[in-house]
C-alpha cells in the first residue's frame, strides 16, 4: 500500500523541498486506484500541517479552474488523475498566474498561502 511518509517525514522533506525549490514533489506514485485516500481521477488537498493519513478536505474532479477559500499554510496536494491529466497551483482566482505544475500521480506539500486557485489540465 502507498503511503506519504509520516508527519516528522514530511516536514523534513519539505524543509529539503524548500531548499532546493518553492515548493517539492513527492516521490510516491499511485497507480490506477485511491491514493492516501485520494480518489483515482481526483486532485486532493489535506488539512494544513498534516499528512496524508487524514481525509481530503477538497476533493476536485472536474477539468478548469476550482477557486480555493481559507486555505492557508502548508498543505499536501495530489494529483491523482489518470491520462496524464496536470494540475497547477495559481496564485490568482479562476486559475490566473499559474506556477506549479503537477503531472498525474504526483503530489507536492505546498504553501497555500499564496494559492487562490487550482486547475485541473486535459492532456
Amino acid at each position: 500500500m502507498r503511503k506519504i511518509p509520516n508527519a516528522a517525514a514530511a516536514l523534513a522533506l519539505a524543509a529539503a523541498a524548500v531548499a532546493a525549490t518553492t515548493m517539492g514533489t513527492t516521490g510516491a506514485q499511485a497507480a490506477d486506484g485511491p491514493w492516501d485516500g485520494c480518489p483515482y481521477g481526483a486532485v486532493c488537498l489535506y488539512p494544513r500541517d498534516s499528512d496524508t493519513s487524514k481525509p481530503p478536505t477538497d476533493v476536485f474532479w472536474s477539468y478548469g479552474a476550482h477557486n480555493l477559500r481559507n486555505q492557508v499554510g502548508w498543505h499536501w496536494v495530489l494529483n491523482n488523475q489518470s491520462g496524464g491529466a496536470h494540475a497547477h497551483l495559481c496564485t490568482g482566482s479562476n486559475g490566473t498566474g499559474c506556477g506549479e505544475d503537477l503531472a498525474a500521480q504526483t503530489g507536492v506539500y505546498a504553501d497555500l498561502t499564496p494559492i487562490n486557485s487550482i486547475t485541473l489540465d486535459r492532456p
